[in-house]
């Protein structure tokens, strides 16, 4: 996979807008996206979150290419969640291998990542290993995080740009 480096504000923007509508159409509940799987549960902790309006979208996948949209990601499991009651989130049954995760807090809950002047995001989000953020998400890698057969915990910090 080719490393990316810097990209304009309208790319980022798009990618904002583009990961949350994938997630937006997320189920409800942390369910594989493919095939029913047995395997480990993983426990997301979540903090700095600004405030508990609105929906925790989150999203976790092992295809690299799918990430951190999730669109169409067989190999992946999501959940929505209300913000009150997002700062623990489980994703059960979770086969083992290499994933990453991404998670948006759509604070007013309208369906879509809110941006300011067509380019900034209003709403905050978060990536697994609390990876950078340059100008647009992170790559898989650098979220990457490896999950076996024991359960597994990670504290992701939401981020806010406005």
């Amino acid at each position: 996979m080719q490393h990316r480096q810097g990209i304009g504000p309208a790319r980022f923007a798009a990618l904002i807008t583009a990961f949350a509508t994938a997630i937006i159409a997320a189920p409800t509940i942390a369910e594989p996206l493919g095939a029913e799987v047995t395997g480990t549960q993983v426990t997301i902790t979540i903090t700095n979150m600004r405030n508990t309006d609105g929906m925790v979208r989150a999203c976790m996948t092992r295809d690299e290419d799918r990430f951190p949209r999730c669109q169409d990601a067989t190999q992946g499991y999501r959940t929505v969640v209300p913000a009150g009651e997002a700062t623990v989130l489980h994703f059960e049954n979770v086969a083992p291998g290499t994933y990453a995760i991404a998670l948006l807090h759509d604070e007013n809950g309208n369906g879509r990542a809110d941006r300011a002047l067509g380019m900034m995001p209003r709403e905050g989000f978060g990536f697994s290993r609390d990876a950078p953020v340059r100008m647009g998400p992170p790559d898989f890698e650098e979220a990457a995080i490896s999950i076996g057969s024991s359960p597994f915990q990670q504290t992701i910090r939401m981020r806010y740009m406005l």
